[in-house]
């Protein structure tokens, strides 16, 4: 990924210095035939476009966004309701994903979102244990986290 994009900055600025122009604007539109370059030659590198993995990480921050402005209002709804029905609990999460950052950016997307903690990760790495504060189905929130954050995490990184 970084030597294309150590390449698209090399095409441009070779553009730059073939019209003559150094400018931000000549920069770009450099930059712009840079990438249709590299997707003319795409067959040529092992790994895909790294626009494709920037797209992925823009959709994996979106959906972090959007599931943590949910747990917000959840949260706020549980605190704010006058009745104290909600039911804590700690759940097991097997997760697909093997390297050490991506099980490290899982477990914190999952800290951060309001409502969920990561207590442990298990000495293979494979379960974590999950406490969410108001809980009514665990396969539930099992499925949620896996369709949203892990294949997101899973579209990053493979």
């Amino acid at each position: 990924m970084a030597y294309q994009i150590l390449l698209n900055v090399l095409l441009a600025c070779c553009w730059m210095f073939l019209i003559d122009t150094y400018s931000g604007t000549s920069f770009f539109i450099g930059y712009v035939l840079g990438i249709l370059c590299l997707l003319i030659m795409r067959r040529f590198f092992s790994e895909r476009l790294y626009l494709m993995k920037a797209w992925a990480i823009v959709k994996l921050l979106i959906i972090f966004i959007k599931e943590v402005i949910i747990a917000n209002i959840s949260v706020l709804k549980t605190i704010l309701s006058p009745k104290s029905n909600y039911k804590p609990g700690i759940f097991a999460f097997r997760t697909e994903l093997r390297n050490e950052w991506e099980i490290t950016v899982l477990s914190s997307m999952i800290t951060l979102t309001p409502g969920t903690l990561v207590i442990d990760i298990s000495d293979d790495r494979s379960i974590l244990y999950i406490h969410a504060m108001d809980i009514d189905d665990a396969e539930k929130a099992i499925h949620d986290i896996r369709v949203s954050f892990e294949l997101g995490i899973m579209e990053v990184s493979r």
